[in-house]
Order: C-alpha cells, then sequence, then structure tokens
C-alpha cells in the first residue's frame, strides 16, 4: 500500500459526530444539496426506464455520483458555492475506474442474491404465476434468516467499499487499490462505522414515521450523501495528532 496515505483509527463516537456535520453542511446550502440529491434521483430512475440495460447503467454509475457528492462537500467545506454542475464532478475524477467499482458492486449483489436462491429463497422464475404478497409472505414462513443474511452481507460490502469512491476520486487510485484502502480504514473504524451505520438506520427509519416522511427523507439522503465526505475527510485528510 501507499505509505504516503494515512488511515487515523477513530473512536465510535466519532461516527455518530459525521451525522452532525453533515447536518451543518446542509443548512448552510439546503436548497443546493437538495437540487443535487434531487437530480440524482432524477437521473438513476431515468436510467431505470431503459429497457434491457438501464438497470446495469443506473448501478455502474453510483460511484460516480457518490464521489460527486464527495467533491461538492469538499468544494462547500472550501468555501466554494454550490451549483448543480457539481453532480456530475465524478465524471471528470478518474471515472473509469468509479464505473468498475460500480460494476464489481453489482457483481457482488448478483453473487449475495445468488446465494440467497440456492439457501432456498423463494424466487419466481421466467414463466411462473405472479406472486401475491401474501402467497410470498407465505412462502418465506421459516426462511426469513435468508432476507436477514442477504442483508448483513450486503451491508457487509457496502461498508467494505465505504469509502472507494472518495479514495478514486481525490487520490486517483484504480479501483482495486480504493477497495484494498477502504476494506483496511473500514477495519480500522469498525466500531465508528457501526455507529454510523445504526444513526443511519435509525433516521431512515424516523424519517418513514408520519411526519409527513417525505419531509424526512428529504433531509436522510442529503444528511446521507454528504456524509460520505464527512466520514472519509475524518479517516484520511485529517491532521495527525501532535505528541504532547
Amino acid at each position: 500500500m501507499d505509505a504516503t496515505i494515512r488511515v487515523a483509527e477513530l473512536g465510535p463516537s466519532r461516527g455518530a459526530s459525521w451525522i452532525g456535520q453533515s447536518w451543518r453542511l446542509f443548512r448552510a446550502a439546503p436548497l443546493a444539496w437538495l437540487g443535487l440529491c434531487g437530480g440524482w434521483l432524477a437521473v438513476s430512475f431515468a436510467l431505470l426506464l431503459i429497457p434491457f440495460i438501464g438497470g446495469v447503467l443506473a448501478n455502474f454509475l453510483q460511484p460516480v455520483f457518490f464521489a460527486s457528492f464527495a467533491i461538492a462537500a469538499y468544494r462547500q467545506a472550501a468555501g466554494e458555492r454550490l451549483v448543480m454542475g457539481d453532480l456530475f464532478g465524478g465524471f471528470r475524477r478518474n471515472m473509469r475506474a468509479l464505473v468498475n467499482l460500480g460494476a464489481l458492486m453489482l457483481l457482488a449483489e448478483i453473487a449475495i442474491f445468488a446465494l440467497m436462491g440456492l439457501a432456498g429463497l423463494p424466487i419466481a422464475r421466467a414463466g411462473d404465476e405472479t406472486f401475491t404478497f401474501s402467497e410470498y409472505a407465505e412462502a418465506l414462513k421459516d426462511k426469513e434468516w435468508i432476507l436477514l443474511a442477504g442483508f448483513l452481507l450486503t451491508v457487509l460490502v457496502k461498508g467494505a467499499v465505504w469509502f472507494a469512491p472518495q479514495l478514486i476520486a481525490f487520490h486517483g487510485m484504480d479501483t482495486m487499490q480504493a477497495i484494498r484502502w477502504s476494506v483496511y480504514a473500514a477495519i480500522s473504524n469498525l466500531g465508528a462505522l457501526l455507529v454510523y451505520g445504526l444513526a443511519l438506520l435509525a433516521l431512515f427509519v424516523a424519517s418513514l414515521l408520519p411526519m409527513p416522511w417525505v419531509v424526512g427523507l428529504v433531509i436522510v439522503i442529503p444528511l446521507t450523501v454528504i456524509s460520505t465526505y464527512v466520514g472519509y475527510h475524518e479517516v484520511f485528510e485529517a491532521p495527525p495528532a501532535t505528541a504532547q
């Protein structure tokens, strides 16, 4: 690994602070962040409407967009004004490596789904009659553990590469190098990432409560994308502690 890269080892409570720091950035420019997140969702959903390849393209481009959010948060933290063009900042920063990361993530998700199918998860195949919700719930009886295992595997994979888009965008790393550093940083900061993930999960659950839920989501989604930069910055860019 590159000896010039330094990974800070943070306490678990720092994970929760990433949400607070993200809130401060969001509060300083809420309309700009809502515009960026709305543009991202609009482009992603539009890609899903393209037959055959739309879903693949949408998955390939997700790390590119998350790199864009990290670059936008970096610019805002440096005192610059956010503009809608920041949504495409990741397309100008080592895009091939970011797309390759998206491809690997899609393959990992397919592999997890295949494992769930082999474990007995009910799956509708071509030519099968469509499941109703009640029929599927009955078929899933006593197999709920498969959904839980699939969810935990997905969280593990996504957590392992959580810092990879930022490393590719800010350090010019290739895909595999960024993944290795991200895995190392995730293991070194497992407590902080766990607290951060639980805090995000609690926010998402709270956002789905009648408040109305749309109001919650328009806050939680920007906080999520901003926090990817905040966490990366504290782990990889924060100055080392001085010796006493």
